[in-house]
């Protein structure tokens, strides 16, 4: 079976469908019995010490230089394999969308098969393949039965397909029409029209302006040469994580990692990007005629490997980043019926990510709510969470982390943000650690220093009309 992560290309600043936000694992002293050792009833859980699935960290680097990570894992008879590569549409260069192209066109034909003998020999093995392409990374995951005569077959159609892609021209040409498509469906859409324009003006000239899929003109210009060339840097084994999980013992996990590794051209890591200039404050309008107005905020916010990326995952739960109960969803649909859904959310990357705050409402009452959001924000960030949201916050994430490593595939995601990302290997811990000793205090300046409701850029989507009060909030909440 082939998938294709893509949903983040389609909209910029999507949360990417593999990754997967380290929630903290318990101190590792602790001496709770590891998951599934017992039943328990819900009176006897203590949810100070959830306790998890044991997750020991091997690591160790390929004679080519790759870095490895492996979590043993016997429960089940899988491998969980993951290759993270830095070639994301941030190493598009003057090729927008060059990216996105060379990893998808990796399953349309490798060594000496065709996209349809891909598929049919993974269905054979009962093997799966997943390709995804994000601003910082491209990503291709293998799936397979640990047993020697379904893994071993797999492997080798794995690294054909990650070492020796052909990118046939008749294969190129429908993807190349069916993105260029896509493109032009999507164009007048108010979502795609608002998250262009935020990212152009958060990011400039940098390299995570522009979405993952480029544009119409430089999709249609690239060629089988030009794919050719971004793999042969993009996918070297210099600028390669690997990232093992399963059913093998150390000695097989080398093996398989020397294998991959040898398969993958010869080359040293890319340089990742530069962190973007601070950008003005501006608001911008799209008019188009609708009856409701698209809504986005947005600022700078922090790399990955930041310090303050605990406090500041809490903090964003508090006010907007899960559901109802945030201060955004209450204040503006529970107290107020003005939208569906609102959010809010930190992309962190290798450079400095983003913050954004989304919602749609009525187009009469764009105008007063978008001050709403603004001045629920700016006392948040004045004042900060109570100690009851940081503590229903903290219960929420930490009790959450068990259920969140439970799977191989939680927990192979885990590990290859650690290597990418240049994580230390205890970081489950760690951020269990980080997120059990917040206080308000340090929520709120983390907040409050990385933050401004005065200083986001604004832009709207939907028509100019007259305009109408706000109701008057209920109690409820």
């Amino acid at each position: 079976m082939i998938k294709r992560n893509a949903s983040q290309n389609m909209l910029p600043g999507l949360t990417p469908a593999r990754t997967f936000i380290a929630t903290p694992a318990m101190n590792s002293n602790a001496t709770t019995p590891p998951l599934g050792s017992k039943l328990e009833t819900l009176k006897e859980l203590d949810y100070s010490t959830s306790a998890r699935r044991a997750v020991n960290i091997q690591t160790w680097n390929t004679a080519d230089g790759v870095k490895v990570l492996f979590v043993k894992a016997n429960e089940l008879p899988m491998l969980d394999l993951c290759l993270t590569f830095a070639a994301g549409s941030g190493q598009d260069d003057e090729t927008p969308g060059i990216a996105e192209l060379t990893n998808y066109m990796l399953i349309e034909g490798a060594g000496d098969k065709s996209a349809s003998a891909i598929a049919q020999s993974l269905e054979k093995l009962g093997a799966l393949i997943e390709t995804g392409t994000y601003r910082d990374r491209a990503t291709v995951w293998l799936r397979s039965l640990s047993a020697a005569e379904k893994r071993e077959p797999a492997l080798k159609l794995f690294t054909d397909i990650v070492g020796r892609p052909t990118f046939p021209s008749d294969a190129l040409t429908r993807r190349k029409n069916l993105m260029v498509a896509g493109m032009e469906d999507r164009r007048l859409q108010p979502r795609v029209i608002a998250w262009d324009e935020l990212y152009k003006k958060l990011y400039g000239d940098h390299p995570y302006a522009h979405r993952s899929n480029g544009d119409e003109k430089s999709i249609s210009a690239i060629t089988p040469a030009q794919l050719k060339a971004f793999h042969a840097k993009g996918y070297a084994a210099g600028n390669a994580v690997i990232a093992l999980m399963g059913d093998l013992s150390r000695e097989e996990a080398q093996v398989i990692a020397a294998q991959v590794s040898a398969s993958l051209p010869k080359g040293p890591a890319l340089p990742k990007a530069g962190d973007p200039a601070e950008p003005k404050a501006t608001s911008t309008h799209f008019e188009l005629p609708s009856s409701q107005t698209q809504i986005l905020l947005g600022q700078l916010g922090i790399s990955r490997n930041h310090s303050d990326y605990a406090a500041l995952i809490a903090g964003n739960s508090i006010l907007g980043g899960n559901g109802f109960g945030c201060r955004l969803m209450t204040e503006v649909r529970e107290k107020r019926g003005l939208v569906y859904g609102i959010w809010s959310q930190f992309h962190t990357r290798k450079a400095t990510g983003d913050f954004i705050i989304e919602l749609q409402t009525r187009a009469g009452m764009s105008e007063n709510t978008l001050k709403l959001v603004q001045e629920i924000v700016r006392e948040f960030l004045a004042n900060g969470p109570t100690q009851k949201e940081l503590d229903d916050v903290k219960l929420q994430i930490t009790g959450s982390f068990p259920l969140e490593v439970a799977g191989n595939g939680a927990i192979g995601s885990t590990l290859a943000d650690i290597g990418f990302y240049d994580l230390p290997i205890t970081q489950l811990d760690d951020y269990m650690t980080a997120i059990r000793e917040l206080t308000v205090e340090q929520v709120t300046t983390a907040m409050s220093r990385h933050l401004s409701a005065d200083n986001m850029i604004v832009v709207t989507v939907g028509p100019t009309v007259p305009q109408e009060e706000l109701p008057v909030p209920t109690q409820k909440g």
